[in-house]
């Protein structure tokens, strides 16, 4: 899985004094499920133990769980807390399964139900992890390094590096020659290497994006492309290449049991595919509607709202009355221009999308769905807007700013506001004012744009995230900390209650890593509120009865 880690993201810094508001008596709205939730936060790694049973990992979601091939559900079989941020996952000889943690760098192991070790400590991007057959452990970091090494399995021993800077060694397996055979995402090939000699040899080349490679019990190598979407058998002596099935690219790993029936896993589906190998035909074993959605915009067209959603591993639109979901573009897909979107402002023409894990800023045409342009280098941009003489405002996070960006590819960038505690909502009240939320703070704060006056407009409130304007001038506040909806008047700092024990706020891996999605609001013309769930990957919808 693609990461680029944002670092410096925990601030706190309090304003000037504001008047203590009290909660007003909820108004009656009627809470409704619009799009059903699934069971992971996006899916990754994949293992098989000896029994058969398919375990699946979550990066972003920080859990790993056991997937039921029968029902199609899948229930979480490493916590958060235990080191469940599992981007791969691997079966030694004797049964012990191990994974990575790709954010927190750290490589755990269980044998059976026994106590959970850690093998390893202090390998950001952590990845990829393989047994070979004698026992010996092997991972490499990937995307936030890029480096192979033996792990002692006792874990009393440092990590030894065997070699360095090979072009993204990503989902590997060792062959029937003890050889350890895998992609080379950057570099577009699968390779073989010699973890005896650090000696690496070219298999196979000319894949789009190669994500994993397995061996079934012929010996055949089996790679997923994650471009092309493509499950690919690969001669291991030839590097002859026979495209075996055409699945949807975001594909990331896969894993073979006994029987050499292969399980494919897709971010972007937040699913995962059994596939024939002889005859190519997949079945669905389970599948999210979203992936993990974040923040939202909300757009009415003849009378129908249109939700645009950042689900980080797509871009996608719900439509309001029915909820159904529509794919714009997903991650990785070949010709497909987006990053891991994580925040989505819409109006008039255009959507934006912003992702604090990449630190960029898109803008994209709201009917076509085409990318117009894209801005990289902003410091863990949380939420942007773009305003009518077509520069875009962007929650800074990781500089504590609100960020006026212009010019060719916004590169022209004028600081408005300084020392906000976690600015992660953003909405225009028009050209000249608007409102923020500051999640550390527990404020909504206003910002005149000319001067950068900040007013706290209302305080005392427990992690605010995503941020909507309705006609009336309330603003709409996804209250993460108390799992509620509240409105806001900008005038009085009244705050009323719309919405309680709303399944909000996913938490994050251990040690405040960055992992945290911002709850998403948005609302219709008619005052109709719509909200994601990152806890079920879901939407909300209120309507006022």
């Amino acid at each position: 899985m693609t990461h680029r880690l944002v670092t410096g993201l925990a601030f706190a810094a309090i304003f000037a004094a504001a008047p203590f508001v009290s909660t007003a008596s909820a108004e009656s709205y009627e809470v409704t499920k619009l799009v059903p939730g699934s069971a992971f936060h996006g899916v990754h790694g994949l293992g098989i133990d000896s029994s058969g049973r398919l375990f699946a990992g979550s990066v972003a979601g920080a859990a790993l769980y056991e997937i039921d091939r029968a029902t199609g559900t899948a229930k979480i079989a490493i916590s958060t807390a235990d080191g469940g941020m599992a981007d791969d996952i691997a079966f030694a000889p004797d049964g012990t399964m191990a994974w990575t943690g790709f954010l927190t760098g750290d490589i755990y192991a269980r044998k059976g139900d026994g106590l959970i070790r850690k093998l390893a400590a202090g390998l950001p991007g952590i990845n990829s992890l393989a047994f070979r057959k004698d026992g010996r452990l092997y991972a490499t970091q990937v995307f936030l390094g890029d480096a192979l090494y033996e792990i002692d399995v006792a874990g009393d021993k440092p990590p030894r590096k065997i070699m360095e800077k090979m072009g993204g060694l990503n989902g590997f397996e060792f062959g029937p020659d003890d050889m350890l055979y895998g992609p080379l995402w950057f570099k577009h090939q699968v390779v073989k290497v010699d973890v005896d000699k650090g000696e690496l040899t070219v298999v196979a080349d000319g894949f789009k994006t190669p994500a994993a490679a397995n061996f079934d019990s012929k010996g055949n190598l089996w790679v997923v492309d994650t471009a092309t979407g493509q499950l690919i058998r690969v001669d291991p002596k030839t590097g002859a290449k026979t495209v075996a099935a055409q699945l949807k690219p975001s594909l990331d790993n896969l894993a073979i049991d006994a029987q050499d029936t292969i399980f494919v896993s897709n971010m972007a589906d937040n699913g995962v595919q059994q596939v024939d190998p002889a005859t190519g035909t997949a079945k669905q074993v389970i599948i999210g509607a979203l992936a993990l959605p974040g923040g939202i915009g909300v757009v009415s067209d003849n009378g129908t709202d249109t939700i645009y959603v950042a689900d980080v591993f797509a871009y996608r639109t719900v439509d309001g009355a029915t909820g159904k979901v529509s794919e714009v573009s997903r991650m990785h897909a070949d010709g497909t221009v987006l990053e891991y979107p994580m925040s989505a402002t819409a109006k008039g023409d255009h959507v934006v999308l912003s992702s604090w894990f990449t630190g960029t800023v898109q803008l994209v045409d709201r009917k076509t769905g085409k990318s117009i342009d894209m801005w990289h280098g902003f410091k863990a941009p949380h939420d942007a807007i773009r305003l009518a003489d077509g520069s875009v405002l962007v929650n800074e996070y990781g500089t504590k700013s609100l960020v006026r960006a212009s010019g060719e590819h916004g590169k022209d960038r004028k600081t408005i506001a300084t020392d906000l505690a976690g600015p992660v909502g953003l909405v225009a009240a028009d050209d000249n004012t608007v409102y923020l939320t500051e999640a550390l703070a527990g404020q909504v704060t206003k910002v005149d744009l000319a001067s950068g006056a900040k007013t706290a407009v209302a305080k005392d409130l427990k992690g605010p995230e995503g941020l909507a304007l309705a006609a009336d001038g309330r603003l709409f506040v996804a209250e993460v900390g108390a799992k509620r909806i509240i409105s806001i008047d900008p005038k009085s700092g009244a705050v009323i209650e719309l919405a309680a024990n709303l399944p909000i706020g996913l938490q994050g891996a251990p040690g405040g890593l960055p992992t945290n999605l911002p709850t998403g609001v948005g609302v219709g013309p008619n005052g109709t509120i719509y909200v994601s769930s990152d806890i079920e990957n879901a939407i909300y919808k209120l309507t006022k009865k």
